[in-house]
């Protein structure tokens, strides 16, 4: 007689009487928790199983842990809608250490070899002289470190190390781009709704605490934020997605796909205008002659030129638009010396200049910003703003910080430069100019904002300068290329082109 599902002796039965026991014990502590805890109880109770569940697939294979701290990034900005103080920040922190920690647990399908590469170089590099900081003797409260590290290099070392060795394939990549793009997209339309809809309670709860509203609102007029962490931030990514939106036009050949990319650019271009962030327009204004530099189009770039040196002089020498509020905005980018932020600027950069003329290595990191601030607003480093990304790095890491810095920036772009002048396939030439071309007009914003440190456009940093200065690694000759990635995907690849994961 055929054995009964039913009979105790089944493995499907030890399978319920297990599931049942857990069940059992899960109910108790759900119980337990909430008699203690009250309503936290039960949202760590309903958080418990999510987080046991993520540590596990992140184990089993860490590229989900890599595109989970991809998503994560975009995510931390929606914190200002939940009562709760979670910690989104140190979250992040947690799932690229257990990535990293998965990479060597899975260390035989690791491409450890890439380690060797000039760009891991570069970081390490940077990497190495900030940890040296952290025995700074000027720092006066050390534990900040750690705070600003992060930011600084620590991401930038782990996602970095995770993307080399990792065997990112095509696929991957494009999954990277719709979500960076697909985010955007979302994000403009949120900025559009605060613009012209109103802003949610939880938002106008963030615009009264400390200074967001009166570097928000000016003159009576919302400079939107969407869900990023402030306006300079959602001006800068939605100028980065338009300049990258403008170069997939630009290499579209078929009609309807180049219509899209239009369509979105226009999208991102208006996101960019209702934040009012006036230097996020040089994310374009950088980023799309480099681009024309880097295909080598001459014709193109006097094109460009004879089109964009007209609408330069328009808003630098007429009134044209200036009823316009973002219009307005934008003209006052390019009269920086009439405006008197700026103006403050200099003044506190030459203040800043005399102190750090005796801290060659700064004042510490942690010691500026938020986190001087937080834990040290006594000292001179915290009672000067830095307004810009490259004056806090001199601040906390001093002159020889900030000229490694900006050597591992410079480094980076010319790696990139030569290895994207390398390839052969047409998909793969769109995607790395455009990478490279947002960096390069990122970094250019840095001087007048702290962007390059900041959710999400620091991790699409981390990550994207990695893949356009090893993008070797996906490339087929023009002749075996097909317009469509996917179907090249595993057609005979070769140990150097595509990687199956």
């Amino acid at each position: 007689m055929a054995q009964s599902v039913f009979s105790l002796n089944s493995p499907t039965s030890g399978q319920v009487w297990l599931y049942s026991l857990l069940g059992g014990l899960y109910t108790v502590g759900v119980g337990y928790l909430i008699s203690k805890m009250g309503p936290v109880g039960g949202v760590m109770a309903l958080i418990a199983p999510i987080a046991l569940l993520t540590v596990v697939m992140v184990f089993k294979e860490p590229k989900f842990g890599l595109f989970l701290y991809l998503q994560l990034s975009f995510l931390i900005g929606w914190s200002r809608f939940i009562n709760v103080s979670i910690p989104i920040g140190l979250l992040i922190d947690g799932v690229l250490a257990l990535t990293l920690l998965s990479l060597f647990i899975n260390g035989q399908r690791m491409d450890w070899h890439r380690l060797r590469s000039p760009t891991f170089a570069l970081i390490s590099i940077w990497f190495t002289y900030t940890l040296i900081e952290s025995l700074n003797p000027e720092a006066p409260y050390r534990p900040a470190w750690f705070f600003h590290v992060r930011p600084f290099s620590m991401h930038w070392f782990m996602a970095g190390l995770a993307v080399l060795v990792l065997p990112i394939t095509i696929r991957d990549i494009k999954i990277l781009v719709y979500s960076w793009l697909g985010w955007s997209f979302l994000a403009a339309f949120w900025g559009f709704k605060q613009q012209y809809l109103g802003l949610e309670p939880a938002e106008q709860n963030w615009l009264s605490q400390g200074n967001n509203a009166l570097t928000h609102v000016l003159f009576g007029q919302l400079r939107s934020f969407s869900f990023y962490s402030d306006a300079a931030q959602f001006g800068g990514e939605m100028a980065g997605a338009t300049l990258v939106a403008v170069i997939y036009s630009f290499e579209e050949k078929k009609l309807i796909p180049k219509l899209i990319c239009l369509a979105l650019a226009l999208t991102y271009f208006w996101g960019y205008a209702v934040s009012g962030t006036r230097s996020a327009l040089f994310v374009m204004l950088a980023g799309f002659p480099f681009y024309l530099l880097l295909k080598r189009d001459f014709p193109k770039l006097i094109i460009g030129a004879t089109l964009a040196v007209p609408l330069v002089l328009l808003l630098l020498y007429t009134s044209v638009g200036s009823s316009n509020y973002q219009v307005q905005r934008m003209r006052s980018a390019l009269t920086p010396m009439n405006d008197p932020s700026f103006i403050l600027r200099l003044q506190n950069q030459e203040k800043l200049k005399r102190y750090l003329a005796e801290y060659p290595f700064g004042a510490g990191i942690g010691t500026s910003t938020d986190m001087g601030a937080r834990f040290s607003p006594w000292h001179w480093a915290a009672q000067t703003p830095p307004d810009s990304w490259y004056v806090e790095l001199w601040i906390e890491t001093g002159r020889v910080g900030l000229t490694i810095y900006l050597m591992m920036v410079v480094g980076l772009v010319l790696i990139g430069v030569y290895q994207v002048w390398q390839l052969k396939d047409p998909w793969l030439v769109k995607v790395m100019y455009a990478f490279l071309a947002e960096f390069v007009g990122i970094a250019v914003m840095g001087y007048s904002n702290p962007v390059m440190g900041q959710f999400p456009t620091d991790t699409m940093i981390f990550m994207t300068t990695i893949l356009f200065t090893t993008c070797y690694r996906w490339d087929t000759p023009a002749s075996e290329s097909s317009p469509n990635p996917d179907s090249t995907l595993y057609s005979n690849p070769t140990p150097d082109t595509y990687e199956t994961v």
